[in-house]
């Protein structure tokens, strides 16, 4: 199927603008189908992440401040983080450029049924949980999109009777014009109002992931006001942790509640925190009907959780280091924190994407006992907790290894040190993932006292 489509472009320009992991198997694709291929980044060819996996295909480059210079482009696959509204993709656009995405292109063309997901929090580990829940019910998955695996790549090992389970970003959903068969919105608070020009473009891009289909079906949080709004106007189906609900999913007096079932016990559900309640019963709404209630509580007594969501990476000590690296944002922060039962000390900060930080003052006043900051918000998050009273002891630090070295030498037997950011990587990582990945590195050099 995907060299039928590619096979279509043959001798026409396809162009591709910002080169990402995801973006260079469908270059190479349309490369050897005949394509004549336009590859356009802002950055250096040098400073390009992964460039090297273009090296020898033909393919035109613009790279550096020009890189949208003359697009003639018949088709133009725009990666994640490029906003379509610049000046020179309108202008293009109205000359009859198709402006589009894999995840775009991927929805037109998907063979079986589809499953979306976005929100502010959650979004991966309810993606992951909807996929164990349909694998477990006999179905066979294909899991991806901002997860970071490319469904366009693989969609001729895609069949009729399969399902697709994708998580969407608000960049992603922003340049949708297609959207899945069911849908769902964990929550939304302020994100990202870096690259976002404000919150009611937010919310109008995660409404993306049910507007264009009119018999698509949504699930969303009822508890949380953006969602409870949107749940209202396009009458959604409900998942709360507030209230019993007879229809949808809920958490309620100790159990995961399906359609009015009793479906699994509180005390058998292996990750900790109400935000990961939402999150199953999130999955166990999406997969009605597609899945046994036994399915659901299987899942929940085996998962373990998704690599950098409160992770835990050792015990050094007597203290147990968490590597929740993905919490970008106060909200996110607040779950990980309220996931422990006393106390934390917390590893927090990073590049700053303009969103409100006040909420960390609350947070860090209940649930930490001391923090160390790092990153371009440190200041910002440092001035939030003096205005809320803060007692805890606070430390700064310049790299991971000097946060990581802090916060275990203000440890004690007993404690739990958690990284947890409430900010995105970018000041000093490429993503979230290599941020985690070094703070389990620093972790694991930690040594052991005798």
């Amino acid at each position: 199927m995907l060299n039928e489509y590619t096979s279509r472009y043959r001798g026409r320009k396809v162009g591709f603008v910002g080169v990402g992991i995801s973006n260079i198997p469908i270059i190479k694709a349309f490369c050897a189908a005949g394509a004549e291929v336009k590859v356009r980044d802002a950055k250096p060819r040098e400073k390009i992440y992964g460039i090297e996996k273009l090296d020898g295909i033909k393919a035109v480059f613009y790279t550096g401040p020009d890189y949208l210079d003359g697009i003639d482009e018949e088709l133009l696959f725009l990666a994640p983080a490029i906003r379509p509204d610049k000046p020179e993709l309108a202008a293009a656009k109205a000359r009859g450029t198709v402006l589009t995405t894999e995840l775009n292109e991927f929805l037109a063309l998907c063979p079986c049924r589809t499953v979306g997901v976005t929100g502010s929090d959650g979004k991966t580990t309810t993606t992951t949980l909807i996929a164990k829940i349909l694998a477990a019910g006999g179905h066979t998955v294909h899991l991806g999109g901002n997860i970071g695996v490319n469904l366009f790549e693989t969609i001729d090992n895609i069949k009729k009777d399969d399902y697709a389970v994708i998580e969407f970003s608000s960049f992603q959903l922003m340049k949708m014009t297609r959207s899945p068969d069911i849908a769902v919105i964990t929550n939304l608070s302020p994100n990202h109002l870096d690259w976002h020009t404000d919150m009611t473009e937010y919310l109008e891009a995660k409404k993306n992931i049910y507007r264009f289909n009119p018999e698509c079906r949504l699930i969303t949080n009822i508890d949380n006001a953006a969602t409870a709004a949107i749940a209202a106007e396009r009458q959604a189906v409900p998942v709360s942790c507030t209230r019993f609900t007879d229809t949808g999913a809920c958490f309620y007096d100790g159990w995961i509640y399906r359609n009015g079932r009793k479906v699994v016990p509180d005390k058998d559900i292996i990750l900790p925190g109400i935000h990961n309640r939402y999150n199953y019963c999130c999955a166990a709404a999406a997969t009605e009907g597609l899945a046994s209630d036994t399915a659901v509580a299987s899942v929940a007594r085996s998962f373990r959780g998704v690599e950098h969501r409160c992770e835990l990476v050792r015990t050094v000590n007597g203290v147990k280091y968490y590597n929740s690296s993905i919490d970008s944002s106060p909200t996110r922060t607040a779950a990980a924190c309220n996931a422990f039962p006393g106390k934390v000390i917390i590893i927090a900060g990073g590049y700053d994407k303009h969103i409100p930080l006040e909420p960390l003052g609350d947070t860090f006043c209940r649930k930490v006992s001391s923090c160390v900051l790092m990153g371009d918000t440190a200041d910002k998050i440092e001035k939030v907790l003096a205005d809320a009273g803060y007692r805890g002891r606070i430390k700064r630090a310049d790299s991971m290894e000097e946060a990581v070295s802090a916060a275990a030498g203000m440890a004690v037997p007993g404690d739990t040190v958690l990284l947890s950011p409430a900010a995105a990587s970018f000041d000093k990582f490429r993503n979230f993932e290599e941020r985690g990945n070094v703070f389990k590195e620093c972790v694991n050099r930690l040594p052991e006292r005798r």
